[in-house]
């Protein structure tokens, strides 16, 4: 039935500062769309960010206590170190995994949760 993840939908406040996180903190690339609806798309590999203006943001995290228990994405990344850094530099909201492995959780602007876990 199921083939393969296409893409996730991300409800933002505010496009710029949202297209700023994904874009240039994350490093992730920007795609062409040609729908008529505030928002942006982003690939990575065979998988799609769809960024898209909302008024009402259904993902702020109903518990600041573990960000990782919250609806969430998750990326492989390879230097968890170096990414902690520019995470610090950006003053990206982060939150260490409580599980002790060499993972982080990190929220967008609008406080969407994003795992960034070192395989």
């Amino acid at each position: 039935m199921l083939q393969s993840v296409l893409h996730a939908a991300i409800n933002v406040s505010n496009l710029a500062a949202a297209e700023h996180f994904y874009g240039t903190i994350l490093g992730l690339d920007k795609v062409e769309r040609t729908l008529k609806f505030a928002g942006t798309w982003y690939q990575l590999g065979s998988f799609q960010i769809h960024l898209i203006v909302a008024e009402r943001n259904y993902s702020k995290p109903a518990s600041e206590e573990k960000w990782g228990r919250q609806a969430h994405l998750a990326f492989a990344i390879a230097d968890l170190e170096a990414a902690k850094q520019r995470l610090m530099a950006a003053n990206v909201p982060m939150q260490a995994s409580s599980s002790g492995r060499a993972a982080v959780f990190i929220q967008d602007p609008d406080g969407y949760v994003i795992e960034l876990s070192q395989l």
